[in-house]
């Protein structure tokens, strides 16, 4: 059995410097609160919190003067809130999560109805639609331009910066194709994180040459969630957050194993998985 791993997997770029960012912190001040979790990747939390991080569910829940916001960040008015009760705040907010942010601050500001393609529970779209200061909504359905009446007249659309360009592009274009039968102005802005855009690829050319793709990340991470959706189009894919949840059965008949991970999921947890399969 041949075993193979892309090229682009582990922590990103924004994982790994809010990760720097909370263990400094939490050195300095033997140890931190995050409001929320830093990422979604609950290996990566419980090894977080053998240095003294601890995870507010709420600031009603923080104990302390000062919080670590997650790399998902977070609305202005949640930020106001944290300043009004003096709660100091570390912001671990990834660069690309920020570039959302002030697109949909600027599209707002600029007149335009803001759309974000994006899960609208997300922690990550949230906030983006904080910036927008009330002006927006997000939603992954296609269709749901069909109950906007009426369709406002300018539309700004972005997108969750997990998501599948492919799938962005065609809500777009839906969007376009409405909005040209009404006499109306649309912005389309590309948020989409670059790395996150690059796994995705190697993700989708490693399931094309497989007989089965392995996963490995936090069923809580959307940014997995998407690696899962594309591999398992093209090959039977499985995803895991550790070792253990790997069962041989599924192996049976399979002779070229493909192996890539989410960006929180850390190096050691997919060595683990590396090491498990090779053991099978």
């Amino acid at each position: 059995m041949r075993i193979e791993k892309t090229s682009e997997l582990g922590f990103c770029f924004g994982v790994r410097r809010a990760i720097s960012i909370l263990e400094r912190a939490a050195h300095e001040r033997g140890g931190v609160e995050t409001l929320g979790a830093i990422v979604h990747n609950q290996q990566v939390l419980d090894k977080l919190s053998e240095i003294g991080v601890r995870v507010a569910g709420s600031i009603d829940d923080i104990r302390g003067d000062s919080v670590v916001t997650s790399a998902h960040g977070v609305s202005p008015e949640l930020q106001a809130e944290l300043q009004a009760r003096q709660i100091d705040i570390i912001d671990t907010t990834c660069p690309f999560v920020q570039r959302a942010q002030r697109a949909a601050r600027k599209l707002a500001r600029a007149g335009f109805s803001v759309i974000v393609y994006g899960d609208k529970e997300h922690p990550e779209v949230k906030g983006i639609l904080g910036w927008a200061g009330g002006k927006g909504l997000a939603t992954l359905d296609e269709g749901f331009v069909n109950g906007l009446e009426p369709l406002p007249r300018r539309l700004g659309i972005l997108s969750q910066t997990t998501q599948i360009p492919a799938h962005f592009a065609r809500f777009a274009g839906r969007l376009i194709e409405a909005a040209f039968t009404r006499d109306s102005e649309v912005r389309v802005i590309d948020t989409i994180c670059h790395d996150i855009r690059r796994r995705q690829a190697a993700a989708v050319d490693l399931a094309r040459g497989v007989d089965l793709v392995i996963i490995i990340g936090g069923r809580d991470s959307a940014n997995t969630h998407r690696l899962a959706e594309l591999c398992s189009a093209i090959t039977p894919t499985y995803l895991v957050e550790t070792a253990g949840e790997i069962e041989s059965s599924w192996l049976q008949g399979k002779h070229h194993i493909g192996v890539t991970a989410g960006a929180s999921t850390a190096g050691p947890t997919i060595n683990e998985v590396l090491t498990r399969l090779e053991t099978l």
